[in-house]
C-alpha cells in the first residue's frame, strides 16, 4: 500500500530544541527514521565492502544500515560521536554484517589514508565510497564567519572527499562507485549557510569531473542532493525558529527523514545503476534544482 508522502513522517511544527555542535541523535524529537525498522535488503550488495563517512549519524546510519541489509560490510567513519557510532553498528551487525568503527578527524589526510588503509585490512576489498561527512553553521553576516570557520568547512567537506578518493581509486576495481553527499544547496543557496553551500555546489562540481576521469577505469561518480533533512546538524546548527518550521516551506510541506535518503545511495552504488555516472539525485521533497 502506497503512502501519502505529506503525511507519512511528523509535520511542522517540531518542538523546541537546542543541543552544541555537532549534536545528538537521541536528544532529537521526533527522533529521526533511519530505516531501523522498514528498510527491506533484496542482496543488491551482496559480498561489496563500503567505507561511510559521517555514518554514525543521520543520512551516513540511514545508509550504512541500508548497505548492510543489501549484504555489504561497512566501515563508519565518524569524528566523536561514540554513543552514535555504537548504535549504527548495532544496527549493521544485526544484518548479519561486519562493521569497523574509525574515530578521528577527516580533515587530516594522514587519517583519510588510514581509513582506507583499514579498510583494505579488514575487508580484504573497497567497493563503495559514500563521502558523507560535512561541516556546517549558521551565519546572517558575512563579517560573522572567521577565516577558521571557513577553512574548517572547506577541509571537512571538500579537502576530505579529495583526500579519501585518492586514497581509495587505486583499491578500487571496476564495477566501484564512488557517491558524494552535495545538497539543494549547490543550486538553491541559504544564505545564512554560505560557506557550507558553496561547498555542496563544488561536490556536485568535483563528482562531475571525477567521474569523467575514472569512466575508463569502470569506476563510477555520482553524487545525492538532499533537501531539508531531519538530522542532529539541524537543532545544532540553527536557531529555535528555523528548526520549528524545518522542512515547511517544501512542496511536501515536511522535513525529509534519512530513511528516505538511502535508497537513492543504495542504487547509485548498485549494478542497477551500471549506466549512471556524473550524476546528482536530488531528493529535495519537491524542491528544483536548475
Amino acid at each position: 500500500m502506497l503512502e501519502d508522502p505529506r503525511t507519512r513522517y511528523p509535520q511542522p511544527p517540531q518542538p523546541n530544541q537546542e543541543q552544541p555542535m555537532p549534536g545528538d541523535t537521541d536528544e532529537m524529537r521526533p527522533y529521526p527514521d533511519h530505516g531501523e525498522h522498514s528498510y527491506k535488503g533484496s542482496g543488491k550488495l551482496e559480498g561489496c565492502a563500503a567505507i561511510i563517512t559521517g555514518a554514525d549519524s543521520g543520512i551516513g546510519r540511514a545508509v550504512a544500515i541500508a548497505y548492510a541489509r543489501e549484504g555489504a560490510d561497512v566501515l563508519i567513519a565518524y569524528y566523536n560521536e561514540d554513543d552514535d557510532a555504537e548504535e549504527t553498528r548495532k544496527w549493521v551487525e544485526k544484518a548479519g554484517r561486519r562493521c569497523v568503527l574509525m574515530r578521528g578527524d577527516i580533515k587530516e589526510e594522514a587519517h583519510c589514508q588510514s581509513i582506507i588503509e583499514t579498510a583494505i585490512d579488514e575487508f580484504g576489498r573497497l567497493d563503495v565510497l559514500v563521502n558523507n561527512a560535512a561541516h556546517q553553521a549558521v551565519f546572517e553576516k558575512l563579517e560573522d564567519i572567521t577565516a577558521e570557520e571557513w577553512n574548517v568547512t572547506l577541509a571537512t567537506n571538500l579537502s576530505a572527499m579529495f583526500f579519501l578518493c585518492k586514497a581509495a581509486v587505486p583499491h578500487m576495481k571496476p564495477g566501484s562507485s564512488i557517491i558524494n553527499t552535495s545538497s539543494i544547496n549547490a543550486t538553491d543557496p541559504s544564505p545564512g549557510l554560505l560557506a557550507y553551500a558553496m561547498t555542496k555546489g563544488a561536490i556536485a562540481n568535483f563528482s562531475a569531473g571525477l567521474s569523467g576521469l575514472l569512466a575508463d577505469e569502470g569506476i563510477r561518480v555520482n553524487s545525492v542532493a538532499p533537501g531539508p533533512i531531519w538530522t542532529p546538524l539541524i537543532p545544532s546548527t540553527m536557531p529555535d525558529e528555523k528548526v520549528k518550521n524545518f522542512g515547511k516551506s517544501t512542496p511536501i510541506g515536511r522535513a525529509g527523514q534519512p530513511a528516505e535518503l538511502a535508497p537513492a545511495y543504495v542504487y547509485l552504488a548498485s549494478d542497477d545503476a551500471s549506466y549512471v555516472t556524473g550524476a546528482v539525485i536530488p531528493v529535495t521533497g519537491g524542491r528544483t534544482m536548475l
